[in-house]
This record gives structure tokens, sequence and C-alpha cells, in this order.
């Protein structure tokens, strides 16, 4: 390990090996922090918070945070961050308040740029990039390969579908669906993220099948459940076509349609 004499390391915090720690890091009760990992100058690791192996937290990261929840009434929660996650300058993400599960988690290779912020309670999956002032709200839940814009805004409780692509300074109200291109001050769909699948190398037929799919979905002005059956119906035995139509019937918060 590589520990600056200046950084503060609480004595309950366990670090793995080849862990290196920049001067005036801070890193609190009962952290742990996996192999390989490396905390630059001025972040600071609050109490109950685990990071994977190969992860580096950049200067002035504040990670596992109380929650900013007037209900949160002080008992031990949890902020659990994967492996190979990449969080850049001044990026908050909180730890869990009382209404969940007790844990704010995100999984492995995200990236989260520069002052963007995870409330109480999220849940982000793997392969994710928040772009610089993307903000969630408490309770939200991101699913694998999912990008956001810059200066986005999430809701509470609103999920994101995988591959789902939020443009810039987008507010997102309600479900994003999987695949799903939206911007817009309130946020519209524009489309399939055929741009991200292709270079995620999805075959040109799924794409294919997927904005058939949306095409019934949400350009015409057929009832919504009429509309999933009409797709899955033609459409329902392509896996990632039922996921998007999995996704929308499951939805509480309800999605967007033009």
């Amino acid at each position: 390990m590589k520990i600056h004499s200046t950084a503060i390391i609480h004595p309950e915090a366990d670090l793995g090996d080849n862990v290196e720690v920049g001067p005036y890091a801070v890193i609190g009760e009962e952290v742990r922090i996996g192999k390989s990992c490396r905390i630059h100058a001025h972040a600071h690791i609050a109490p109950y918070t685990t990071i994977g192996d190969r992860s580096e937290v950049y200067p002035y990261a504040s990670l596992g945070t109380l929650p900013q929840d007037l209900k949160f009434d002080g008992r031990r929660t949890e902020t659990i961050i994967g492996s190979d996650n990449i969080i850049r300058e001044y990026v908050t993400i909180n730890r869990a308040s009382i209404d969940g599960d007790g844990v704010t988690r995100v999984g492995d290779h995200n990236y989260l740029m520069a002052y963007s912020h995870v409330a109480h309670d999220c849940h982000i999956g793997n392969h994710v990039i928040m772009a610089n002032g993307a903000t969630l709200a408490g309770h939200v839940v991101v699913h694998d390969h999912a990008t956001l814009g810059g200066l986005c805004a999430v809701h509470q409780f609103v999920r994101i579908g995988t591959h789902a692509y939020i443009g810039g300074k987008t507010g997102i109200p309600k479900d994003v669906p999987p695949y799903v291109l939206v911007s817009g001050h309130r946020a519209k769909p524009y489309g399939i993220n055929s741009v991200g699948l292709k270079r995620k190398n999805f075959p040109e037929d799924v794409v294919r099948m997927l904005k058939e799919c949306y095409r019934i979905v949400f350009r015409n002005e057929t009832p919504l459940k009429e509309a999933l059956q009409q797709a899955e119906s033609q459409l329902g035995e392509v896996k990632e076509v039922k996921i998007l139509l999995d996704f929308i019937r499951s939805s509480e918060r309800g999605i967007t349609r033009c």
C-alpha cells in the first residue's frame, strides 16, 4: 500500500492490497476498499462504505455520506460500490435512508463523471455512464449500459432501462424504457438508441425489430395495452423486444409516449 502521511484513515477501515491513498483523503469507520484501488487527494469515503477492486476515486469525491432525507433517523445503512469504477471529481453518493433495503448500490465498470450525484437508496447496474452533473433522486434504479447525459435530473423512484440514452439537461419524471432515447425539458422519446446499440455490436436485425416495436408502441394512438399486445404478437420472440415490453408492463410510474 501507498498511503500519504496526511491521509486520515480510521483504525477500523480495511484496505486491500496495493491501495493508494493520496494527500488529505479521509477514510471513515468500517470502510472496506478492495485491492488495487486509488483514492486521490481530498477524497472522502464515509463510514459503512464498501468499494470493490481496481476502482479509482478522484479528488473531492464524497462517497457514503448521510442521505439528504429529512426522514432519516440515523440508523446504520450502507453504500456498496462494485469493482472497476471510475468516480470523478466532486461526485457525491449518499448512503441509504429508511424506506428501502438499507443499501445504496453501484455495480461494476461504471463511469461517474464530475459533479454527478447518486442519492440514497439508488441502485445502479453495470457499465453505466453518468455525464457531468447528472443527478439521481432517491430510490432510482438504473439498469446496465444506460447513459445519462450531462445535467439531466431523474425523479424519485424512476427506473432507467438497459441501454437507454438520456440527452443532456433532460428532466425525467417517468420511467425510461430499455433501448429508448429520450430528451427534452421534460423527457420525450425520440426513437431507439440505435447508435449506442450499434456501438455495442447489436445485430442489425435486432435493432430493426426494436425499431418496429417502438413504432407500434410509441408512434400510434392505440391504447397502450393494445399496442403492447400487438407488438408482442408480431415480435415477442425477440429477446430484446420482450425485455422492452416487460419493462413497460411492470412500470408503476408510467412512461412517456408521443
